[in-house]
């Protein structure tokens, strides 16, 4: 039996008793063979008889089926349409462009563009924080290695230093990110290590070693800033760090040297801070104080003064009323005052006898000093005026007489 013999049904000719047992599974080659005969369908393929016989026939081609083209057509635009369907997550930006140009930036959220090749969309992303060294190179995580090329760094008094910085920056405008410059990182990291050495020229060694490595970072922060500003990079710088602030290696020793003799002047003058602000609140107080006393002596000597112009005005207005009153009483106040600062001697003779010898300059002169003088004298007179008592005794037998004496002060 022939294959396309009619009533045949495309027999497999391996099969046994001229057909196969149609309770088993569907031949591969049998869906095959209909799968393309259903695409011929569609695209216009079919069977044409040859001079009229049944028996001959073959395949040739057909005209094209239009609803298949159709079909197949609005399939690919479809895909087309959808292939400019996109999404923009969270903490990123789209740049879209239509035939390179700029057209717009896509926040966060689903977003459609006309499809390749006409438009396209660059995803930046703008909440990391970047970073750039100038002075180093990380190798790994923990580790880094020197670019001397980029640390070494001349300063305003010639000397040089080893500077290593640290840089961390965002995007803040993602269009000026990728259209202003073809590499923003390295423009960033040229204009870093340009922006501090200009800062670190202009300041001495010294300075840049020890307290001015704040300063130092801040200004080169500012003039970053300012660039980036003028330049419309789309960048935000966000913090600048001095990682590491050293002499070259090669003068490192006698650095060191320096810097302890710096601690050693630091530690005198410490010392001597302490010691003055020891001294001169001391001596501003005793200052204050023979101030004070000069102002007491002062206002004491003024009222005195005052005082004793206005008792001889006062004097002067009772004098001429009554001259010789006002003379005897001036008299007699000032012998007052005069005997009341002397030793005085009073002697009574009763009888009309002869005046005995007395010390009398002893006695004034023991008058002058404090009590216990006096009483020394005191008794130094009354042995004298014993003596002298026996011995006028004896030359003037008869003569009675009585001495006495009083000591005042």
């Amino acid at each position: 039996m022939a294959w396309n013999e009619p009533g045949g049904g495309n027999r497999d000719p391996w099969s046994s008793g001229g057909g196969r047992n149609n309770q088993g599974p569907p031949d591969l080659d049998e869906v095959i063979r209909k799968l393309r005969q259903r695409l011929e369908g569609l695209f216009g393929g079919g069977r044409r008889g040859g001079n009229g016989a049944q028996g001959g026939e073959g395949r040739g081609p057909g005209k094209p089926n239009a609803k298949g083209i159709g079909i197949i057509i609005g399939l690919v635009f479809a895909g087309w349409v959808l292939s400019g369907i996109y999404i923009i997550d969270e903490g990123t930006r789209g740049v879209v462009t239509r035939f390179g140009a700029y057209q717009q930036t896509a926040v966060p959220g689903p977003h459609w563009h006309l499809p390749y090749p006409i438009e396209a969309v660059q995803t930046v992303d703008v909440s990391t924080r970047r970073r750039i060294t100038v002075g180093y190179q990380a190798v790994s995580p923990q580790q880094t290695r020197p670019v001397l090329s980029e640390a070494l760094m001349l300063t305003e008094d010639e000397n040089i230093v080893n500077v290593q910085l640290a840089v961390q920056y965002q995007v803040s405008d993602a269009a000026q990110f990728i259209f202003e410059f073809v590499d923003p990182q390295q423009t960033l990291k040229e204009l870093t290590e340009s922006a501090l050495r200009e800062v670190v020229g202009k300041r001495r060694m010294e300075f840049v070693l020890t307290e001015g490595r704040a300063e130092v970072a801040q200004q080169t922060r500012d003039l970053i800033t300012s660039v980036l500003e003028e330049y419309d990079a789309g960048i935000e710088v966000v913090e600048v760090v001095i990682q590491d602030v050293q002499p070259p290696e090669q003068v490192q020793d006698a650095f060191e040297d320096a810097i302890k003799a710096r601690e050693d002047r630091e530690r005198l003058i410490n010392q001597a801070e302490a010691y003055r602000n020891e001294i001169i609140p001391r001596a501003e107080g005793e200052a204050a104080r023979i101030r004070e006393d000069a102002q007491a002596y002062l206002a004491r000597i003024v009222q005195r003064a005052q005082g004793d112009a206005s008792r001889f005005t006062q004097q002067l207005a009772e004098y001429q009323k009554a001259p010789q009153v006002t003379r005897s009483r001036l008299y007699l106040d000032t012998m007052e005052r005069v005997l009341s600062r002397s030793g005085k001697v009073l002697i009574d003779n009763e009888s009309s006898q002869q005046l005995m010898y007395l010390p009398l300059d002893r006695m004034l002169r023991g008058s002058g000093t404090g009590t216990g003088t006096g009483n020394s004298d005191s008794t130094q007179m009354n042995n004298s005026l014993s003596g002298s008592g026996s011995s006028q005794t004896q030359s003037s037998a008869g003569t009675a007489g009585t001495l006495r004496m009083r000591e005042t002060r």
